[in-house]
């Protein structure tokens, strides 16, 4: 169903993080952009689609009054909202906000870092475009950050801060399907396992709390209603966002998942883990019996990788990539 593609080569390895790959299409300029995180810095390729032009840039953590940072990024993921586009970029010191091409930063938003050290670290992770005008971010804290964007300029304001989580938030993801009648818009996973489901608005309103087995959810989208929850259990689990109810579990990876990416509008899901395997399913669903069928598709085997990132590169899911630690390269499948 896929075939191997030739691979891009990237500055920097991959680190062993969760969802450690971002892709954007930029459809009018015919270019794809990729962001992989490699400890403090973000390899950042962008991709004429003939596949005979890269271009490389690197974008450094940072901190304000420090002229090099060394702390370690978490996490770097486009944002799509409707009048911009944005990379967001979180770390142990805070969160950045670019333009998409990483050419200006926009904003920076610094953390709450405790004056002594304790035994809790302090990072962003968990990005998220919201509807129209937000970005959420999630903390170690267990609190969601979400950012009002004004349609262009700098003027970006925190316009509200959601505290139900109390472990360290691990993802988050919005409502890719692009329905105005799905009510939850929001998904947030933690440390713990727990997802919490948001409706969006000049106040978010908390839909639905799932609790969590003890067992990290490091990767969670929300797709028509139905948020695809992937555990390091190596199980994906699929509940009704609004009434929590379980529709359907699969024992899809031996080992943790990394990453879950689901492309809108053919319904395909790409599972990636530790266990070197990257899947792909296609999910069904049906409102009338309120069900979910997973069929699975197709299979990749990166011998010896511990693969940590994964994403459909259009909404067709025609092609996916993959980074793995410790590789220097983004593998890519195109359907055949």
């Amino acid at each position: 169903m896929y075939h191997k593609e030739k691979s891009i080569q990237i500055k920097n390895s991959a680190s062993a993080l969760y969802n450690n790959l971002s892709v954007m299409r930029i459809a009018p300029r015919r270019l794809t952009y990729f962001t992989v995180v490699h400890a403090n810095v973000v390899n950042m390729i962008t991709a004429s689609w003939d596949g005979l032009n890269y271009s490389h840039r690197q974008l450094q953590s940072k901190e304000p009054n420090v002229a090099t940072s060394t702390s370690l990024i978490m996490q770097a993921a486009f944002c799509a909202l409707p009048s911009r586009d944005l990379l967001v970029v979180t770390s142990q010191k805070g969160i950045q906000m670019y333009e998409s091409d990483g050419s200006i930063m926009v904003y920076w938003h610094a953390l709450d870092t405790p004056e002594t050290p304790t035994a809790q670290a302090v990072f962003g992770r968990g990005i998220s475009a919201v509807r129209e005008n937000f970005i959420c971010v999630g903390v170690s804290a267990g609190a969601i950050l979400v950012f009002d964007i004004p349609s262009k300029g700098s003027n970006i304001t925190l316009s509200e801060i959601l505290e139900e989580h109390n472990e360290s938030i691990t993802d988050m993801a919005s409502e890719c399907s692009g329905s105005q009648e799905c009510i939850a818009d929001l998904v947030s996973a933690d440390d713990g396992g727990n997802l919490c489901v948001w409706k969006s608005g000049e106040e978010f309103q908390l839909l639905n709390k799932i609790s969590g087995f003890d067992m990290s959810c490091s990767s969670v989208k929300l797709w028509k209603g139905t948020v695809v929850a992937g555990y390091g259990t190596g199980q994906i689990r699929f509940y009704e966002a609004v009434t929590g109810i379980l529709h359907a579990e699969v024992n899809a990876h031996a080992r943790w998942i990394y990453s879950l990416d689901i492309a809108p509008f053919s319904g395909l899901l790409l599972s990636a883990a530790e266990d070197s395997l990257v899947r792909v399913w296609h999910l069904t669903l049906t409102p009338e019996t309120n069900s979910v069928e997973v069929a699975h598709l197709h299979n990749e085997c990166v011998t010896d990788t511990q693969i940590c990132g994964a994403k459909f590169c259009d909404g067709d899911g025609y092609a996916f990539a993959v980074t793995g630690y410790d590789l220097s390269e983004i593998i890519r499948y195109t359907q055949s």
